[in-house]
């Protein structure tokens, strides 16, 4: 061959290996979400990214929702994966942009440094709109109020500041009491109330709470969770109820899936059936307020553009409480300080609150605070899966003894566990009390992250689960032994377990670290049986009504476990209904 057919034959081959490398290729890459591996396929081509496909996931599908589908076209656009997440959704996100730019690396392809902007262009929304009802906050009572105010012929829409709906009702085990319910009746359980449910809620807030409120809360649950099973189309667990703490019964109804992912998943399909708009990323900043003191719109902000929405009936606030406002927390509970991390929503901040207040709106019960007493000591979220605390699960600290009752309230088991050495506690079950709560299967991408994490254990013998914690196998099989002698006898003589003790004599077992939380904030804007907000003389303020956590009459210093689903669809209906009255 001579010196231009090497030549030739070399450029021929440079030619031909760069059409090679040039040609698309498609790998994947895994991240870590919220609730397990996040993997994702992404093609490049020349070092670009031209399509994403996630292949596999396990999040919270409402909650994931935009990070599945505004932050992977972001990421495509910008072709970077150093990039903001979706607010409300910071797990996912990053699994994601971890799972993308381990393709990446995979490809042997060098992804964008972070982008000056990756917000997309403003759509072309009017900036002035005219509506019957305004709703403020797309969690449970947000989606109730609307619901209810354009079946009553309203036209409606729902604002939401965060990129996503649900807030706390979202992530919430979302069980709801309701008493007389159908489900306790085929649990032969039929001696409860709406005036013993109000008893309890009453004596469980120390009787801070309004007992006109409560009286409305109790009486119509029954009609509101029929209204959500049949209208709505949410399910419920037709065989089993939870007592929570302070309860005299059981009788909290049980969702599907045991979170309030079926709630607002079902509220978002009929909303969008009904043809009622929710407008994520906009932001109340005023309510406006005519010359007569009557209120007839907000002022929101979106993308940095100010929009007004104008309300003929009325504005309903259900903006949700400011659990995740760790500055107004300690302020107003100088006790919830940095030792707290927090149960709530990202955006459960409470700018509302002090909107409505310069509205002429009057705040009360501030400083009453709840903290949740099972959670997460790395993020600080509920523990769902011990939730078979409900139904046996027992109590121990490091020195494997209990120290209350499981069913107390949660005000006092947060402070029985920080007076613990170390300020956390186990929660310790068995397959026998597993069978009944069932906690396991149903939250088993929490079970999968609990483990990973080492905060949880499963063990065929109890030396086992109290070797792993260090906790004295001794010390723990003498408790152990003591609650088998208090079920067997049906009492509990060390703390008087409400609803009995479960035998735990045999294996196998799950053991799981906990710490309290900051979770509810009973305090917020006074309202009146119609959800009518009132001002500091205690008059309704005209077309100003409010649903949920942003009031602050129903729970008095404690909320009783499964009270709030039952304080914001109750209250969210009402608030609904009467935005939409007012309009006619």
């Amino acid at each position: 061959m001579n010196k231009f057919s090497v030549l030739t034959a070399s450029v021929l081959s440079a030619l031909m290996l760069s059409s090679v490398s040039a040609a698309p290729v498609t790998t994947e890459g895994t991240g870590v979400g919220k609730h397990g591996d996040i993997a994702v396929a992404v093609t490049f081509d020349n070092g670009k990214i031209t399509k994403i496909d996630v292949v596999q996931n396990k999040e919270n599908k409402v909650l994931a929702q935009k990070v599945f589908t505004e932050l992977k076209d972001n990421v495509v656009r910008t072709n970077s994966a150093e990039i903001d997440g979706i607010a409300g959704a910071t797990f996912s996100s990053k699994g994601f942009l971890d799972a993308v730019k381990a393709a990446a690396d995979r490809a042997g392809v060098k992804l964008a440094a972070k982008p000056a902007d990756t917000k997309k262009a403003d759509s072309a929304m009017a900036q002035n709109q005219s509506y019957d009802v305004v709703v403020i906050g797309a969690g449970g009572a947000g989606f109730a109020a609307a619901v209810e105010a354009k079946s009553k012929g309203a036209n409606v829409v729902l604002l939401e500041k965060m990129p996503t709906v649900g807030g706390n009702s979202l992530i919430s085990g979302a069980e709801m009491n309701v008493a007389g319910s159908w489900v306790q009746k085929n649990l032969n359980i039929n001696d409860d109330t709406p005036e013993r449910f109000a008893e309890d809620t009453l004596k469980g807030g120390d009787f801070k709470g309004d007992p006109e409120i409560v009286k409305v809360m109790t009486v119509n649950a029954l009609p509101t969770a029929e209204w959500l099973k049949n209208t709505v189309g949410v399910q419920f667990e037709d065989d089993n109820v939870f007592q929570f703490g302070g309860h005299s019964r059981k009788r909290a109804l049980i969702p599907h899936g045991h979170t309030g992912t079926e709630f607002i998943t079902k509220f978002s399909a009929l909303a969008d059936k009904m043809g009622i708009p929710v407008i994520t990323n906009m932001k109340a900043e005023e309510l406006i307020k005519d010359k007569d003191g009557r209120v007839v719109g907000v002022k929101a902000v979106s993308a940095g553009k100010d929009y007004t929405f104008n309300a003929k009936g009325g504005v309903v606030l259900a903006t949700g409480g400011f659990g995740a406002n760790a500055e107004m927390v300690k302020k107003y509970n100088p006790s919830i300080d940095e030792r707290f991390k927090t149960t709530d929503a990202p955006g459960t901040t409470g700018e509302a609150l002090y909107m409505a207040e310069r509205a002429g709106g009057q705040l009360v019960n501030m400083g009453y605070i709840q903290t949740y007493p099972i959670c997460d000591p790395i993020s600080g979220v509920i523990e769902l899966i011990a939730d078979a605390r409900f139904d046996g699960a027992i109590l121990v600290n490091q020195e494997g003894k209990r120290f209350v009752e499981e069913l107390e309230r949660r005000d006092v088991i947060s402070k029985a566990i920080l007076d613990q050495p170390g300020a956390y506690a186990y929660v310790l079950w068995n397959d026998n009390i597993g069978k009944i709560s069932n906690t396991v299967k149903i939250h088993d991408t929490e079970y999968d992250a609990f483990t990973k994490q080492g905060i949880m254990h499963t063990a065929d013998t109890l030396k086992e689960a109290a070797e792993f914690f260090k906790i004295d196998p001794a010390a723990l099989q003498a408790t152990v032994d003591r609650v088998n002698k208090f079920a067997k006898d049906g009492k509990d003589l060390d703390f008087n377990h409400r609803a009995g003790l479960k035998d735990l004599s045999t294996g196998k077992y799950y053991i799981i670290k906990a710490v309290p939380s900051t979770h509810h904030t009973m305090g917020g804007l006074k309202i009146n049986t119609k959800a009518e907000v009132l001002d500091a003389n205690g008059k309704p303020i005209p077309g100003l009504f409010a649903a949920g956590e942003v009031t602050g009459t129903t729970h008095g210093t404690n909320r009783l476990g499964g009270n709030a689903y039952t304080d914001i669809m109750v209250f969210g209906r009402i608030a609904g209904a009467g935005a939409a009255a007012q309009a006619k």
